[in-house]
């Protein structure tokens, strides 16, 4: 990077009097994104401690993490369109001022209801940061090998922030008790906001009264809410509840889709998924995203379940998983989508994560890290390193201008519902196989592998899915 372009920012990357760079916006963005990704993963380590002290039970317990899901979830769409309306700008900085208090709000509570209610603003206020930033970020960078680059920077960010989440999570939990993974927050968070306000370029949006259509975000939001609490709370219910809530999810997808072809300012222009690139990508994410969460989450209990790990331990394991993401994203990712194009680079991502999940499957309960665990996981992680930045820029690529918001939360959204899906389907394929074993008289700890050896085995199949749907769709099309 030269020189000029570190000292001449464009005006439409920083604000006016501001003396950062375009790479210093990016900067801001990214400390944003990593405090609401840290939280989506910081939380489940410290679970038991929360319990412990206000007193959960087994199912609302499920809430400390549910409720941030479903707001979060669920207003990505909405969010990534005003934002579009009214300036990612100021969605971008309420949104971190909304998650930074909501914060502060769940590190003080003494009570279920209110840490079960802030965590639900703490994901509003997630999802209001997090919608716009791709947009800002395609507009910060439109030129095709420095928007490859900050791409990558992003995600890396983003991918090992998930990571580290786990790691800290224990961290702080052990020495400094739950609320702190909370609070630590604050600074962080302030710190975004004043970062933000001066360095990040005021833009005025299109103005709500082009695209505000208030009965058509009630439904997608309301559907998309409804959607991720189906998902995520599925091995709660009967089979028939499930089904009845999904029926209702997709009737009001269905009345939302009728509502944006005859609404005079639609929220979500229906010509955006004529975007084979853009449809796809988002396509391929939810399976893809669903595939490391099994990873994620699956792999942490097998950890602890199945070779005695505790919650610090099982953090530290995972530590060579941000590490290299972070590693090949900033070093190679960048430079490889530029040479090769993003779908060579995400089809060779795919399919490094499908043989780590293939290695994860064969994981015996006599295993060991370095033999069984940790080779799975760094093909995994070099294979997200791949495959996530190549398939960002695609999904960018195939938005206009004047929709990068409203993509960029569509983006977002099909991360979380992915995740969630991957996370629903998976252990609850492994609870219900290690119970039938227990049933048939299979000792505790065989039952328990064979139970997360299915749960990775599925993820191979939802891995390999992904791949043969991008191979499928996404080829770029010679000029």
């Amino acid at each position: 990077m030269s020189a000029t372009i570190e000292n001449s920012p464009s005006p439409a990357a920083v604000a006016p009097g501001a003396r950062y760079s375009r790479w210093t916006s990016l900067a801001v963005l990214c400390a944003g994104t990593l405090m609401t990704v840290l939280d989506g993963n910081i939380v489940t380590v410290a679970m038991p401690a929360v319990q412990s002290d206000l007193g959960f039970s087994g199912p609302g317990l499920a809430w400390v993490v549910n409720a941030y899901l479903i707001s979060f979830g669920g207003l990505l769409l909405l969010a990534g369109r005003l934002g579009d309306l009214v300036g990612r700008k100021r969605m971008f900085t309420a949104g971190l001022a909304v998650f930074t208090l909501a914060s502060v709000l769940c590190g003080t509570a003494t009570g279920q209801g209110t840490l079960v209610a802030a965590r639900a603003v703490q994901g509003a206020g997630g999802a209001m940061a997090s919608a716009v930033v791709l947009g800002m970020l395609v507009a910060l960078f439109p030129e095709p090998r420095e928007q490859a680059r900050a791409i990558a920077v992003f995600s890396a960010v983003g991918a090992a922030g998930g990571a580290l989440g786990t790691f800290l999570g224990g961290a702080l939990t052990d020495t400094l008790g739950w609320h702190w993974i909370f609070l630590i927050n604050l600074p962080v968070g302030v710190a975004a906001w004043l970062a933000a306000v001066r360095v990040l370029a005021p833009e005025p949006g299109a103005g709500l009264g082009r695209g505000a259509d208030y009965p058509g975000a009630a439904l997608v939001t309301g559907a998309l809410m409804l959607t991720v609490y189906v998902i995520v709370g599925a091995g709660d219910r009967s089979r028939a509840v499930t089904l009845l809530l999904a029926a209702l999810a997709l009737a009001l997808f269905a009345a939302f889709a009728v509502r944006q072809a005859r609404a005079a300012r639609p929220l979500l222009r229906l010509r955006l998924f004529r975007s084979r690139m853009l449809t796809g990508a988002n396509a391929v994410q939810v399976l893809m995203i669903a595939t490391m969460y099994g990873f994620q989450f699956i792999g942490a209990l097998y950890l602890q379940r199945v070779l005695g790990y505790g919650a610090l331990a099982t953090g530290t394991a995972f530590l060579p998983a941000p590490i290299t993401i972070g590693l090949l994203m900033l070093g190679l990712s960048a430079r490889t989508v530029a040479r090769f194009g993003g779908y060579r680079v995400l089809l060779a991502g795919l399919a490094l994560i499908t043989a780590g999940m293939a290695l994860l499957g064969r994981a015996p309960a006599d295993g060991s890290y370095a033999t069984d665990v940790l080779p799975a996981m760094l093909l995994l992680s070099a294979g997200f390193a791949a495959a996530m930045p190549a398939l960002t820029g695609l999904a960018m690529a195939g938005a206009r201008a004047e929709d990068a918001g409203l993509a960029s939360g569509l983006f977002n959204t099909t991360q979380v519902v992915g995740g969630s899906l991957g996370l629903a389907v998976l252990s609850t394929l492994a609870a219900s196989r290690t119970e039938g074993l227990l049933t048939g008289g299979t000792p505790l700890l065989p039952a328990t592998a064979e139970g997360y050896r299915l749960a990775f085995t599925v993820a191979t199949g939802i891995a390999a899915t992904a791949l043969a749907l991008a191979a499928l769709v996404l080829r770029e099309r010679r000029a």
